[in-house]
């Protein structure tokens, strides 16, 4: 008989798994339809002996200091600073657009001051920001929409940025600074081994049973077990009563080069006529020495694994409908993004765990202890 049973070996199943097995002492089953742990930031040597994303790049950053220092009993960090290019007008300039970013592209000597009269003269304000070209037109303007961000929106999303809600580019940063840094959180850097070595790290407990290539639906009568915490898409598990919910999917390409660098940056962006998004030199993120490097090309997709939940007025009120019969069922808990039909990052998905486990506990956040 097992206390808990767990679907999804992702940050959201793993951190429950953990607190409860270390922190509770509580028996955990944990499950994954995959035949690895770590969900989509799972990482392993390809056969040149790099370390390489299966499913893209997860770079760290998080301004929590308890999710940070959590994870920090799991590995042990390498300082990492995200940066990227775009590869616009033939050139490859900092985004999130900033001071260098608009004096290499037009051949200017603005200074961060003229920079801000350069975006207010260029900036269109629409009477209510409903779309995710109101957000970007409103803050520089048609042009620079156009040169770095309606075609990259179209290639990952399938729909043009007047389509989408103004979430999706809300939170995209525009610098009159010279700050080329993709994140500014308190906290960045990358496990120094690699997530799936902090994720083993993580569920290496005596009271933690991990069960890899198993499907949820087709063992959930023949295992015992009191309570579900459930990590994967809400809508498969009411069996998509109310039809499913709409994702899109990624598809990676690996490449490998015979050099020891090929792009100058971490990730360069597409914004352009090729059909992937974005292009990632996985050696940057972990900082391995090797004569050779591995290149990963993201290309969008409408079908395929759920990677982004698509942010439409009509997708939303679909997953009240499952949110409503997620409420209204006992004994099984949701939590992290597909259980939520919210794009999250690493350190929010953590974040949501630890606090899911403080309210399973009846401990307030501040007094739950984060390792034993």
């Amino acid at each position: 008989m097992f206390d808990w049973l767990i679907v999804g070996a992702g940050f959201a199943g793993s951190v429950l798994a953990e607190r409860l097995a270390r922190g509770s002492g509580k028996r955990v089953l944990l499950l994954d339809k995959r035949r690895h742990i770590g969900g989509n930031a799972y990482d392993h040597y390809d056969d040149e002996g790099l370390l390489v994303p299966k499913y893209g790049p997860h770079i760290f950053h998080t301004s929590s200091k308890e999710v940070f220092e959590y994870l920090s009993h799991f590995t042990t960090w390498r300082p990492y600073q995200h940066r990227v290019l775009a590869s616009v007008d033939g050139q490859l300039v900092p985004i999130p657009i900033n001071l260098d970013t608009i004096n290499r592209l037009y051949n200017l000597r603005l200074t961060s001051f003229e920079l801000e009269a350069f975006f207010a003269a260029r900036a269109e304000k629409a009477p209510r920001v409903r779309t995710s070209e109101d957000v970007i037109v409103g803050k520089v303007g048609r042009e620079l929409y156009e040169k770095f961000f309606r075609n990259y929106t179209r290639k990952q999303w399938g729909l043009d940025p007047s389509e989408l809600d103004a979430s999706v580019t809300a939170h995209i940063p525009v610098r009159t600074s010279r700050d080329d840094r993709y994140f500014t959180d308190t906290f960045q850097a990358m496990p120094l081994r690699g997530y799936t070595r902090m994720f083993e790290r993580m569920l290496d407990h005596p009271k933690i049973k991990v069960m890899l290539g198993v499907d949820f639906h087709e063992v959930k009568e023949s295992i015992p077990h009191a309570q579900v915490i459930y990590t994967g898409p809400i809508d498969a598990y009411f069996e998509d009563c109310y039809g499913k919910l709409p994702y899109r999917s990624l598809e990676f390409r690996f490449e490998t080069k015979n050099t020891q660098v090929f792009q100058p940056a971490p990730v360069v962006n597409h914004p352009n006529e090729h059909p992937y998004t974005r292009v990632t030199e996985c050696k940057y993120l972990t900082g391995q020495e090797h004569p050779k490097t591995t290149l990963v090309y993201e290309y969008p997709r409408a079908e395929g694994e759920p990677y982004y939940p698509i942010p439409r007025p009509e997708n939303a009120e679909l997953y009240r409908k499952y949110e409503a019969l997620a409420a209204a069922t006992p004994g099984v808990h949701f939590v992290g993004r597909l259980a939520t039909y919210r794009y999250s990052n690493m350190d929010q998905v953590v974040a949501q765990a630890l606090e899911l486990y403080a309210k399973l506990t009846g401990l307030p956040r501040e007094r739950t202890p984060l390792a034993a």
